[in-house]
């Protein structure tokens, strides 16, 4: 369970670390879920959500800036 926690805790990190990039286009992002099988599922908020971009920003920002601090990580879903 610890070994969970420290992925998740990096996910977080992950997250916080490109959340200001987000928020300045008046959007953000919740972390719904990290599975058993390292998939990440994520809500865009506000601004982000239903933009046309969305799903660019899921894999090109929020993907990379996960996968590049949490290597195990199998891919980022949105929620």
């Amino acid at each position: 369970m610890s070994e969970q926690k420290s992925v998740k805790d990096r996910i977080v990190k992950a997250l916080n670390r490109i959340r200001p990039y987000l928020q300045n286009d008046g959007g953000d992002i919740d972390l719904i879920e990290v599975t058993d099988d390292l998939v990440v599922k994520v809500r865009l908020t506000g601004a982000c959500h239903g933009c046309p971009f969305s799903l660019q920003t899921l894999k090109a920002g929020v993907e990379q800036a996960i996968m590049q601090e949490v290597p195990e990580v199998k891919k980022v879903i949105a929620a």
